[in-house]
């Protein structure tokens, strides 16, 4: 690239000056491969085995796909394992599971009688449940229970049913961070070393198996994220092809083309758009996602017309890109929004549905019903900021990163001789939302290491990563004296994942380092994997309401908060 200033033909003159003199000027980098770095080829294990390079490049392809479905299978595995089990209503099952079948028979959330009644009868599998039509208040919208009410209009309204669709969300999620895992850092092994890690994590795991929309939610965002990262390459791709090209066929930086080139519609952002629509219409926390996500992307567009030679990178990142970005993910999130609300429009007996008919005011001239849903999502934002009533397992997010206070959503204690107990001291059976705990205090270490890479090497993987777990961690600290729990953290553990395996690539060290270096960065990995999942396997009972003597259970109980 010339120097600032330096007109391109006495630039050039000079550089065959130099040529000529005997001088070889460093290897340049072509600014295709800066703006879209490609997948590595087949690694060396392939040769070794005897493969030819297109048959060790047919499996080294294969293996993106192949690796990630693996994975994903043992993960599913286990969590849909017994999944029926607890046969009982799980912490607030009490709420979703009987939203949800209100949402199969009348569109909304209708009224139940006390949970203490109308439970029994549920597990007991009575025929005519006591649902009355009148709509109920609820503090969370409903696509969550929406897509909790596709088990159970598969399965009935039983535990499977009502836990089928969250286990298979948390499956297809260890599968989307496999693949996401691999685009982000561009290693097959890398990207399904942050899917096993999620497969492995415990709170993950109870999520899956619990009728619970904070799993949802989650779902929903990764996909999102995943979403942006194809766009991310695809538009970097189209503002490659735009570059001239060197007689030596190097694409180089040109401010003119930088600056030219247009964005047009780009479907992944906006299919963006709609899944985080889908996590705001679960939890609100969704909307935080929806606003540092299209913030980031802003972001990616600034470094790819700095990337390409922009004279000005950010003003023509604002004035090509901004309006498409903002207009392809926050209009289409609202309307998505509005969209799940459908049930409670179309029905007409929701909760608050007829509460704008007959007002006037300065509003009157909006339609009835988009004010009284307005009234509605007031009142529940009311709520939500009011709860302050004490609970047992509530915590503080300082906590959350170190498991401090996990919430325990099922416990018995028979003693010997009752329900199949058999040890001297009593047995206990618990379900704890707890993440693995080696597994979580490795992640500490990592995004100490990630904020390194992003503050002093400007490293936009980092960054996009500390994004996404700032999106899901940072705003519960505007509401610590609010009635919040630990499990609401699963949002980000996909991120904390990517993290710690993004922290195992440089410690494996890069292809050029000495056998040695890779031989003890191979070994430090190995280990932390190994420990991860002997962790899990420690804690199982605990995730799964296995019986197993007191005694057992209460060596478990790692540190007094769990208790």
């Amino acid at each position: 690239m010339p120097e600032q200033g330096c007109p391109r033909g006495e630039s050039d003159a000079w550089a065959r000056r130099l040529r000529d003199a005997g001088h070889t000027p460093l290897p340049r980098t072509d600014t295709r491969d800066l703006l879209v770095p490609p997948f590595p080829g087949p690694t060396g294990l392939w040769t070794a085995l005897g493969l030819a390079p297109r048959e060790a490049g047919l499996i080294a392809r294969a293996t993106g796909w192949a690796g990630p479905l693996l994975v994903a299978l043992l993960a599913g595995a286990v969590r849909f394992w017994r999944l029926g089990s607890p046969h009982a209503v799980v912490f607030d099952e009490t709420y979703y599971a009987k939203d949800a079948w209100s949402m199969l028979r009348l569109g909304y959330e209708g009224t139940w009688p006390d949970r203490k009644v109308v439970d029994p009868e549920i597990l007991a599998h009575q025929q005519a449940l006591p649902l009355s039509d009148a709509g109920s208040f609820v503090a969370h919208p409903p696509m969550g229970k929406w897509v909790i009410a596709l088990g159970e209009g598969l399965f009935g309204l039983d535990p499977f049913g009502w836990r089928f669709m969250t286990a298979l969300l948390g499956t297809l999620s260890v599968l989307m961070l496999c693949r996401i895992g691999r685009r982000l850092l561009r290693s097959t092994f890398l990207g399904c070393l942050a899917g096993t890690l999620l497969a492995l994590d415990g709170l993950h795991f109870v999520m899956s198996r619990t009728a619970l929309l904070d799993l949802i939610v989650m779902f929903f965002t990764l996909a999102a994220f995943g979403c942006l990262l194809v766009d991310r390459d695809r538009a970097r791709a189209a503002l490659a092809a735009s570059l001239p090209v060197d007689a030596d066929g190097r694409a180089r930086p040109d401010a003119r083309a930088a600056t030219a080139t247009g964005t047009r519609v780009r479907p992944w952002r906006l299919a963006a758009g709609v899944l985080l629509g889908l996590a705001a219409a679960c939890k609100w926390n969704g909307l935080y996602f929806l606003v540092l996500f299209t913030a980031l992307t802003l972001l990616w567009d600034v470094g790819a017309r700095r990337v390409a030679g922009a004279d000005r990178p950010y003003a023509t990142a604002l004035r090509r890109d901004a309006p498409w970005s903002v207009l392809s993910m926050v209009p289409v999130a609202v309307l998505t929004y509005l969209a799940t609300w459908t049930g409670w429009f179309v029905s007409g007996q929701g909760y608050y549905r007829h509460w704008a008919e007959g007002r006037g005011g300065t509003w009157s001239w909006v339609p009835a019903p988009l004010r009284s849903l307005w009234h509605y999502q007031h009142a529940v934002y009311e709520f939500n900021i009011g709860l302050h009533t004490p609970h047992r397992y509530q915590s503080n997010p300082w906590s959350w990163l170190v498991q401090g206070r996990p919430v325990s959503f099922f416990y018995e204690s028979p003693l010997a001789g009752q329900e199949g107990c058999r040890a001297p001291g009593g047995c206990s059976r618990e379900i704890l939302a707890l993440g693995t705990p080696v597994l979580w205090w490795a992640a500490c270490a990592a995004l100490g290491y990630l904020l390194f890479r992003w503050a002093l090497r400007r490293d936009w993987r980092a960054g996009a990563v500390l994004c996404a777990v700032a999106a899901g961690y940072l705003p519960w600290f505007a509401y610590q004296d609010r009635t919040i729990f630990n499990f609401y953290a699963v949002v980000f553990v996909p991120y904390l994942a990517l993290a710690v395996a993004m922290t195992a690539g440089a410690l494996l060290g890069r292809a050029e380092s000495s056998q040695r270096r890779r031989d003890a960065g191979a070994v430090a990995v190995g280990l932390l994997v190994l420990l991860v999942a002997w962790n899990f396997v420690y804690f199982f009972p605990l995730y799964t309401g296995t019986m197993i003597p007191t005694v057992d259970w209460r060596a478990r109980m790692w540190l007094d908060t769990w208790v």
